[in-house]
């Protein structure tokens, strides 16, 4: 029986390097266990792909990463993040109270990373009726736990119900694809090395409002599962909560956001997006929550 190996490097937005040590880290071993967030199981995943060992991954956030076998990964020196695929996933473990002591910020940030999914998924190019109602779930789910979390961090049911939604935005996630709002959020997290959640919670309201144009009745249905008439409103109230609300605020300098608006218009969120946005669109997106 190979021997257990451990790698404690993960790094934020999965840097290139870690995953070539990962890599390096998971010679002689016949699978991977990736437990903690977003970046943890991504990196879990880009060796997964390379090696072709299955991964199994434990969630300790609201990511929602564990449900597709894509990744992303950060160039260091080009400060963008791109992306790979293949990872051999093999099976997820929840256990809300892994997730008991997850600060506030990066409670917030992870759930609304994953809102995001529900949102985008009812809208995208790749929407489906299955990834639908996993979005309607979700959205529901983390509309209502959310809050309850950032009040009491030590209330389990609350955070149940919220890793629940999560799972739910990850299969949406899963079988519909990303959008508009989180090309956004890549772009400025690739370059400025901003939390992926935080900058999903501030983009994602100016998505919504930029797609109401074109997918109006997605949209109210997203409200809906919210007990909202104001899907946008309460996207950014979720915001607030969780103690996001401006890229200024994040230390994103506002001469760059023409530059960081041309990347994301060439990302896969963009292209699926319904209505489409070039560069000089999503720097006006970017403007309005500057």
């Amino acid at each position: 029986m190979p021997a257990a190996r451990r790698f404690f490097g993960a790094k934020p937005h999965t840097p290139a390097s870690v995953v070539e040590e990962a890599f390096e880290a998971a010679q002689g071993v016949d699978g991977i266990l990736a437990v903690g967030g977003g970046s943890a199981i991504d990196t879990g995943k880009a060796v997964s792909a390379r090696t072709g060992l299955p991964v199994v991954s434990v969630p300790t956030t609201y990511s929602g990463a564990e449900w597709t076998p894509s990744f992303g990964i950060l160039d260091e020196e080009r400060r963008v993040k791109s992306g790979g695929g293949g990872a051999n996933l093999a099976g997820i473990v929840y256990d809300p109270e892994l997730t008991l002591g997850l600060p506030p910020d990066e409670c917030g940030g992870t759930a609304l990373n994953a809102l995001a999914h529900c949102a985008e998924a009812l809208y995208v190019e790749g929407r489906n009726a299955e990834a639908d109602e996993h979005a309607l779930a979700g959205a529901k789910l983390i509309s209502s736990s959310l809050p309850l979390v950032l009040a009491d961090g030590d209330y389990l049911e609350a955070r149940r119900a919220l890793l629940e939604g999560a799972m739910h935005g990850g299969a949406a996630l899963a079988g519909a694809g990303l959008g508009l709002a989180h090309a956004m959020a890549q772009a400025l997290g690739g370059r400025y090395g901003l939390s992926h959640g935080a900058m999903n919670a501030i983009c994602l309201p100016p998505a919504l409002r930029f797609n109401e144009l074109v997918a109006s009745p997605e949209i109210e249905r997203f409200g809906e599962a919210m007990a909202t008439h104001d899907p946008v409103g309460r996207a950014e109230e979720l915001a607030r909560l969780s103690g996001f609300t401006l890229l200024r605020h994040a230390g994103v300098p506002e001469d760059e956001l023409g530059e960081v608006a041309a990347e994301a218009a060439e990302r896969r969120g963009a292209k699926a997006n319904p209505r489409p946005a070039g560069a000089t669109e999503i720097a006006e997106l970017y403007r309005s929550v500057w």
